[in-house]
């Protein structure tokens, strides 16, 4: 009886069960390998085409895997939504505090400064009344409702910012005598 060729043409039984033992677990392994890439790019990418395009590379075996694991995102979307909110509360306490940073140089200056004490640089003007810091918008003191003054390139440039607001407060009507 001629014995018959095993897999890779092995006579011998033992040897072609082991081969086919190995390649069984290399398989096993290599499925086991696009399956980890495919839940790990879902954790990381939000795009789906990008998780497709990346289980599909792990297709070939065990080299995908290897260059999806070079190329994929550092960080878990779980971790930039929690570090996005961490930021959002971050800047929510120190707008609470009163603090902002100056337009100028980046220092942090409380909002009541009228000028940045590290760049000299006027960040408010102060009402002729009470000297109380006014925003640069405010036509009227809210703390002693004193009228501000206002440069007549400060005053077109109010009354266009408010044009643009509501063009119905800046229409002119003519006094109720004169329509008489």
């Amino acid at each position: 009886m001629v014995p018959t060729a095993g897999i890779f043409g092995i006579h011998s039984h033992t040897a072609s069960l082991a081969v086919v033992l190995v390649l069984a677990v290399l398989a096993v392994i290599w499925l086991a390998l696009v399956y980890y890439t495919w839940a790990d790019a879902r954790r990381r990418i939000a795009d789906g085409v990008l998780v497709a395009c990346a289980t599909l590379a792990a297709l070939f075996p065990f080299i995908g895997t290897l260059v999806y694991t070079i190329v994929r995102p550092p960080e878990y979307l779980e971790d930039v939504h929690e570090r996005e909110l961490e930021i959002e509360a971050a800047q929510a306490r120190v707008d609470q505090l009163g603090m902002r940073a100056c337009p100028h140089c980046s220092n942090a200056v409380e909002r009541e400064f009228l000028r940045c004490p590290h760049c000299l640089q006027k960040l408010k003007d102060a009402c002729v009344n009470c000297r109380k810091p006014l925003d640069g918008d405010w036509r009227i003191c809210p703390y002693c409702e004193t009228e501000r003054e206002l440069e007549p390139a400060a005053a077109s440039s109010y009354r266009r910012q408010r044009a643009r607001r509501d063009p119905q407060e800046t229409m002119v009507f003519p006094p109720p005598s004169d329509l008489i």
